[in-house]
């Protein structure tokens, strides 16, 4: 990993790397907590504008993708780190999952009435998922063994949710600070600011490098990053980050860049069909006959034959 820069002058923060669609990681000097800051912008608008979500959904997605790729980027993983919430409200399933070399996708399923945006803004965990679960997951292919943690949503908002799981972590206490909405532009951002405290050896989350009252002081900085500032396109990650913590004197490492990329493709869907019975695909046909397949992370449709499929005719 290249040297931090350890920033000093609010004059020249620009580091020479993305300053939209990017992770930036950061540490507090004073303290040694490390921390990541998550800007998306035209990634996430692409992903959200496939769909047609209603708004208080686009929201919710957009702050779920930011979280993903914020806690992704403290794993070290070859794979796919996977975020996800199951409820039984009118969002039953929302998806945002983010590959270990930064492509990004994410859906939502509705079933039900979607309240309005000005109804559902304060609560819409309750509003929209109900009760339920939001489950971590990191998936590193079939030879390695898949890790998974589970939440209830439990909480007014994501950010209270996933709280509610760092503070029951074993591994590592963290805190985070999300938000999400319309730019200037009209198109829709979101931003994750999170700080985390590592265990000492021994896995005591209660000690660490910052001492209790260094961390309080870093969650109130932390949080108190206002929705207007965390989505602002002109307002580099960098120089938020000296706003908020250069009291205590803040470094920057470099900054990663996230895409937006589904991984479907023709010939995976042609397989996943190939493995299932004839019989069990009638939902799939169509009055030509044929078989189209719709994928829910980008809305591309692919259409195959009989004869693409290898069945053969009675």
């Amino acid at each position: 990993m290249a040297d931090p820069i350890h920033m000093t002058d609010p004059n020249s923060l620009d580091t020479g790397g993305p300053t939209d669609d990017c992770i930036q990681p950061y540490m507090i000097d004073k303290t040694g907590l490390h921390g990541r800051m998550v800007k998306l912008g035209p990634s996430v608008d692409a992903i959200l504008s496939r769909h047609g979500y209603p708004d208080a959904v686009q929201y919710m997605l957009a702050e779920m993708l930011a979280l993903c790729a914020g806690l992704a980027a403290a794993l070290k993983f070859d794979g796919v780190f996977t975020l996800q919430t199951k409820g039984d409200g009118p969002v039953p399933m929302m998806v945002a999952d983010v590959t270990s070399d930064g492509k990004m996708r994410g859906y939502a399923q509705i079933k039900g009435e979607v309240p309005p945006l000005h109804e559902a803004i304060a609560a819409p965990i309750p509003k929209l998922l109900g009760a339920g679960y939001m489950a971590f997951t990191v998936d590193q292919g079939a030879d390695m063994e898949r890790y998974q943690g589970i939440v209830a949503l439990e909480g007014a908002t994501v950010a209270e949710c996933v709280q509610r799981y760092f503070e029951q972590s074993d591994q590592f206490a963290s805190a985070v600070n999300l938000s999400a909405g319309r730019r200037p532009d009209g198109t829709i951002g979101a931003a994750a600011l999170l700080v985390q405290r590592l265990p000492e050896e021994g896995g005591d989350k209660s000690i660490g490098y910052a001492d209790q009252d260094a961390w309080q002081r870093a969650m109130v900085l932390l949080k108190s990053a206002k929705p207007e500032e965390m989505m602002d396109p002109d307002l580099i990650p960098n120089e938020l980050l000296f706003r908020l913590f250069h009291e205590d004197g803040v470094r920057v490492f470099p900054a990663r860049a996230i895409t937006e990329e589904c991984r479907c493709s023709r010939e995976k869907i042609e397989n996943v069909l190939k493995s299932l019975e004839p019989g069990s695909m009638e939902d799939l046909k169509t009055d030509d006959g044929t078989y189209e397949v719709t994928c829910e992370f980008c809305s591309r449709t692919e259409v195959f034959t009989d004869a693409d499929l290898g069945h053969t005719s009675a």
